[in-house]
């Protein structure tokens, strides 16, 4: 299949990666050296020569510059080409832009599973849109992940990826409070941390965040400028539906301090380190 492939970032390079080795022909905008495939000069050159184009990008200001912008990808698409945005971005936003793509298909396919279920071909796929359209971009996700989930219509991949970086963001704050509590009280958050793994606690994220805060290391992964952008968008949706959402915002609030001490761009485990600077 030819596919053309925006944003080719931390998550994008290994997607893409996974796509070619499956033996599909990309076509690239702004990918890195020695990723294969035809490279683009613009989103519109390579939506031209695509039958699927896959959309990988920060937030929801950059899906819409790379959809409808200057040389974006609705001035090069074809009739009948199937637009697949994985970014996270807004639900909302998300509903137009399948409305403003004339004469395409539209599925929103947020991933969850980082770096490593990137390059493992093993993310979790959340999906909204029409089920025929689906059905003839489930052997793409197949390609790139294990757990793929038609959600609803058109925007539903998008509130449940929002949810899940909801779960995800407030069970990274409860783990680096467990560990910090446990290291200020005179126990080894290393020895408490393979404990809680044998008990009701256990977790993803205590055994893969929690092992990163033992060790101190936060390279990412996923970045806490990132997951910061991503509860504002679930913080926005709530006051739309007359929802608070109190630990959401208390996490974000947490964010904007690792962000304020200069650690955005560091993994989200991360804020176990702004928490012991911010007592």
């Amino acid at each position: 299949m030819r596919i053309g492939f925006v944003g080719l970032g931390v998550m994008g390079t290994p997607m893409a990666a996974n796509l070619a080795k499956a033996g599909h022909e990309l076509f690239l905008y702004r990918g890195r050296e020695g990723l294969d495939g035809t490279h683009c000069t613009s989103a519109a050159e390579a939506a031209a020569e695509a039958e699927v184009v896959i959309l990988m990008l920060p937030d929801t200001p950059d899906v819409e510059n790379a959809l409808f912008g200057p040389e974006g990808v609705a001035e090069g698409i074809k009739p009948g080409t199937l637009v697949i945005d994985m970014s996270s971005i807004s639900p909302t936003a998300t509903k137009e832009f399948a409305q403003r793509l004339k004469g395409c298909d539209y599925l929103d396919a947020p991933v969850s599973g980082g770096e490593v279920g990137a390059q493992q071909a093993t993310l979790t796929i959340l999906v909204g849109g029409e089920p025929d359209v689906f059905d003839r971009a489930k052997p793409l996700f197949e390609t790139l992940g294990k757990n793929i989930t038609l959600i609803g219509g058109t925007g539903a991949g998008q509130t449940a990826k929002v949810a899940n970086q909801i779960v995800v963001g407030l069970t990274i704050e409860a783990v680096a409070e467990a560990l910090l509590f446990a290291e200020k009280a005179g126990a080894d958050p290393a020895v408490v941390r393979e404990a809680l793994m044998g008990g009701f606690a256990q977790s993803r994220i205590l055994e893969l965040h929690g092992e990163r805060m033992v060790q101190q290391t936060f390279d990412p992964g996923f970045r806490i400028r990132l997951h910061r952008k991503d509860l504002a968008l679930a913080i926005r949706a709530a006051a739309e539906l007359d929802l608070a959402l109190p630990n959401t915002a208390a996490t974000q609030q947490l964010m904007n301090a690792a962000i304020a001490d200069g650690d955005g761009e560091l993994d989200h485990s991360a804020l176990y380190r702004t928490l012991r600077r911010h007592p």
